[in-house]
């Protein structure tokens, strides 16, 4: 009898282990657990830990709850100004609804990447091209716009959208790159002119303070002498200014009792004409009064 008891009492004592042993789960930190009791959806969401269900009668599925972070493959559509361009983006998101991510869609994630390229080609088609290259993030906000609307559905939110990279063609490349560089030139110019206005403006001032004085000249003459004299390897040729002859000239006027020398007007000798003797002319002959007197010989 007593050994009858002891081997009910090990027989249900496996069963029990058996039984823990089949019902007993772990739901890790980040992780969140749906149950279907006979293929119905249980409405209480298994949290983290351990938590136990009943074998062979309900399923527990545990669905990942982190951020996920999804590579959308590149693009290629033409933008609205006619441009044909290869656009890749990432997506980040993650699941707020365990069991609308479970039983609303077949696999979310699949779901998620399809909507993903869907919008980024829709995106492509409304923006020009000066949009995708200088104002990404009107677009990474339109484009997590239209991706989160039917994800909420599907108890997934996205969290952000960015555009990777924008890839155009070797001829656009090329056009934009000579594009840059006009307006570059053109830039350059406009400073360049603008510094020759600035200088001439000065230069004029200098002059005019430079007349009003002109040994200011003379001066400025010397520092530029002095500066180019420093350097020992080129040969210096000094001219010599008008302006620093009508100085000398005028402090020479200005000194008194100096006299200066008259210049007398130098006398040139006056050629006479000559005139050739031409010989006289020779009566002319009279060729009548010839005839005449040989008629009467």
């Amino acid at each position: 009898m007593v050994e009858e008891l002891v081997a009910a009492g090990v027989t249900l004592a496996s069963a029990g282990v058996v039984y823990a042993m089949a019902a007993a789960r772990v739901v890790k930190q980040y992780e969140r657990g749906v149950v279907f009791r006979l293929g119905r959806l249980r409405d209480e969401v298994r949290g983290p830990g351990f938590t136990m269900i009943v074998p062979f009668v309900d399923r527990l599925q545990k669905v990942n709850m982190q951020v996920v972070t999804m590579p959308v493959p590149a693009q290629e559509g033409i933008t609205r100004d006619n441009v044909t361009v290869r656009v890749d983006a990432v997506v980040y998101f993650k699941v707020t609804g365990p069991a609308e991510a479970v039983v609303r869609v077949e696999d979310y994630r699949f779901a998620v990447a399809q909507m993903a390229q869907t919008s980024l080609r829709s995106i492509i088609g409304k923006s020009e091209l000066d949009d995708l290259l200088s104002n990404r993030e009107k677009l990474n906000q339109g484009l997590e716009l239209m991706i989160d609307s039917p994800a909420v559905e599907w108890g997934v939110t996205i969290d952000r959208v960015e555009i990777k990279d924008v890839s155009l063609p070797e001829t656009m490349k090329r056009s934009m790159a000579r594009q840059a560089e006009a307006d570059r030139e053109r830039r350059a110019r406009v400073i360049n002119a603008d510094a020759e206005l600035q200088a001439s403006k000065k230069l004029a001032e200098a002059a005019q303070q430079m007349a009003d004085t002109p040994a200011a000249l003379q001066l400025r003459l010397l520092q530029t002498v002095t500066a180019v004299a420093a350097e020992k390897n080129s040969t210096l040729v000094l001219p010599f200014p008008v302006e620093l002859l009508r100085f000398l000239e005028k402090a020479q006027q200005a000194v008194p009792g100096v006299q200066q020398p008259v210049q007398q007007p130098v006398q040139q000798p006056v050629q006479q004409p000559v005139q050739q003797q031409l010989p006289a002319a020779e009566p002319p002959v009279d060729s009548g009064s010839e005839g005449s007197n040989s008629g009467q010989g």
